[in-house]
């Protein structure tokens, strides 16, 4: 394993050089595995090289201990009905699963056992309440993001590691506009850097007349909001957000109701989230997932039409995938792991 960590880091610090450079090298491919499903997967998340999740439609949650040569099923009993748009992983055992919909469909379920049972930790009881994404701080500490309730996003979170659950006082979140929504696209609605703890945590939105992106430092407690340049609408905004330390960070997104074109579709920050910039290039088309692969200033970006990668901290992207995928996660030991519609999960291969 660490010879393979090792080799990865010096491809990938090749390819960062090269495209410095200005000379060309042969890009990353993804590696289809066979799932033996058809489920759409929205909701990923590796471990590892060998230990991955993905979470999907009709209830559908499976694991894989040896890379993606074969997945098992472990779904929680009667979830067929359920949709899993998010799941956060532990390791090989520990898992949290979040289902979304309106009122009682919104459910997050915990399991320790590598998926063999399941505990239902939370039901949403608030008609109101479509919860998106779940993120975790650390391993007790998670946050869990709903749509506006009383013209508020509304914050749920946890600090035994997902056993229990909590809504926020909404007195320290800014008010939502009208027809502001947050996308659960990918399970990246709502993320925190995962190297660093400190209570920080971010999630983006569209859906009104502006894109923003809400920041926390003080662990989902009081929030801070700034407008982003990505367009807005009915079906636009940020659907995704990537942080790899407290102040570098991605947004992607762009108009799922039209997928080829997606005008100032990417942008980045070095300051926390407080400001914005349009990348020089753009993937061009809608996006709905992206991360980091580590510290690198190496990140992808994928969608129904593609998958776009960066070598200079997300000021330029590439094409190098015309497949179609929802999420993407880079686990850390720069296992990168992508997934979709119709039982696709792949994982991400680097010439060397």
């Amino acid at each position: 394993m660490r010879s393979t960590r090792v080799l990865a880091v010096a491809a990938l610090g090749l390819a960062v050089i090269a495209s410095n450079a200005g000379f060309t090298t042969p890009g990353p491919t993804w590696q289809l595995t066979d799932t033996g499903v058809t489920a759409r997967f929205r909701g990923l998340a590796p471990v590892s090289d060998k230990v991955a999740w993905a979470a999907g439609s009709a209830g559908t949650i499976l694991r894989t201990v040896d890379g993606g040569r074969h997945w098992a099923s472990v779904r929680p009993a009667g979830t067929e009905a359920l949709q899993f748009r998010d799941i956060e992983a532990f390791d090989a055992k520990h898992a949290v699963a979040l289902t979304i919909g309106e009122g009682e469909d919104s459910r997050i379920y915990r399991t320790g056992d590598g998926g063999r049972t399941w505990d239902e930790a939370f039901r949403n009881d608030e008609p109101a309440a479509f919860y998106d994404c779940v993120t975790f701080l650390d391993k007790r500490n998670g946050l869990a993001l709903s749509d506006p309730v009383g013209g508020k996003f509304r914050i749920l979170a946890t600090s035994d590691g997902g056993k229990t659950w909590a809504v926020r006082p909404a007195t320290g979140m800014p008010d939502a506009l009208p027809g502001e929504f947050a996308f659960a696209a990918s399970g990246t609605c709502l993320v925190t850097a995962d190297h660093f703890g400190a209570g920080r945590a971010w999630f983006a939105t569209g859906g009104g007349a502006l894109s923003r992106v809400f920041g926390t430092t003080d662990g989902g407690r009081s929030w801070s909001v700034t407008a982003s340049p990505l367009p807005s609408g009915p079906s636009a905004g940020i659907y995704s957000l990537a942080f790899k330390d407290p102040w570098h960070g991605l947004a992607v997104g762009g108009d799922y109701a039209a997928e080829t074109s997606a005008p100032d579709g990417a942008a980045t920050t070095s300051n926390g989230g407080r400001t914005w910039t349009v990348s020089r290039t753009v993937p061009g088309e809608y996006r709905s997932g992206a991360d980091w692969l580590g510290l690198l200033p190496v990140a992808l970006a994928v969608g129904p039409t593609g998958s776009d990668i960066t070598y200079d901290g997300g000021r330029t992207w590439r094409r190098f995938d015309t497949g179609s995928f929802d999420s993407v996660f880079c686990a850390p030991d720069l296992s990168c792991w992508a997934s979709g519609a119709n039982g696709r999960i792949a994982k991400l291969r680097l010439s060397r």
